[in-house]
């Protein structure tokens, strides 16, 4: 079933959790690590890139559905956070920190697209993360 109007309650449903799941994760690494770099974020963002790889690798190749639209777009949507990633980066940027900022900037482009590759090939051989 690929109408968008019924996959709008998997989307806002997978929204809902997702943002619960950053708010949390994000919070508690903060938490552990410390406000001067943005660990929680990374963190969040790198988790986000490896379930999606999985996720992309594993899910049936049908077009749009209410599994992706829960899955992909609404969850992990939810969960990661480029915003706050840019602002977190900007912040560095603007109090005088440029190596902090650009080692976030590197750090999140590397790992990112790393653990997406990870969880695709993971979720391809069969192994669970």
């Amino acid at each position: 079933m690929n109408d968008p109007w019924t996959q709008l309650p998997w989307l806002a449903l997978g929204s809902a959790l997702g943002g619960l799941a950053r708010f949390h994760a994000g919070g508690w690494i903060t938490r552990l690590t410390g406000s001067g770099f943005p660990w929680g974020t990374l963190a969040v963002n790198v988790s986000g890139g490896l379930a999606a790889g999985m996720a992309w690798a594993l899910l049936p190749d049908t077009g749009p559905g209410a599994l992706e639209a829960l899955l992909l777009s609404g969850l992990l949507g939810g969960y990661t956070t480029v915003s706050s990633f840019s602002l977190q980066t900007l912040t560095l940027l603007r109090q005088g920190h440029p190596i902090q900022a650009l080692a976030n900037l590197t750090a999140s482009a590397l790992l990112c697209l790393g653990a997406a590759a990870l969880g695709y090939w993971l979720a391809v051989q069969g192994i669970p993360a």
